[in-house]
């Protein structure tokens, strides 16, 4: 499948791409170690791309892609709105699992994804907000 087309011509959705570019990364962060458990969470807070496991500590992550940074790159798509929407969704996530949010090992990572998406150039930021 062609980044913006199918081989059959159909247009590939936002959705379909956020999908790759969350799988790309799970992929990496699987081979640095960090063990999947689940994929854009929803709550009325907001969404989370992927969490996982690094060790003990639940690793919450933000996936961005772009294809070049005219306007900023990958990070710069990152405010402090979805920063904030991140966090209010992971307390409710630690909460529907048991989990007290001031007890648990957890950080916020960003993976950011930049140039073209069948070998882009793969940053991961730990701790980054």
């Amino acid at each position: 499948m062609l980044w913006n087309k199918e081989p059959t011509g159909r247009v590939v959705t936002t959705r379909e791409k956020g999908q790759s570019t969350e799988a790309i990364a799970a992929d990496y962060l699987r081979s640095k170690g960090l063990k999947f458990k689940t994929q854009n969470f929803h709550s009325r807070q907001g969404e989370i791309d992927l969490i996982m496991l690094e060790n003990d500590t639940w690793v919450f992550i933000e996936v961005k892609y772009r294809k070049n940074s005219n306007y900023g790159g990958a990070l710069a798509a990152i405010s402090y709105t979805k920063i904030q929407k991140i966090r209010r969704c992971t307390a409710f996530f630690l909460q529907k699992h048991g989990l007290n949010e001031y007890n648990t090992q957890c950080r916020f990572d960003v993976i950011t994804l930049e140039g073209d998406i069948t070998h882009p150039k793969i940053t991961w930021l730990k701790n980054a907000f």
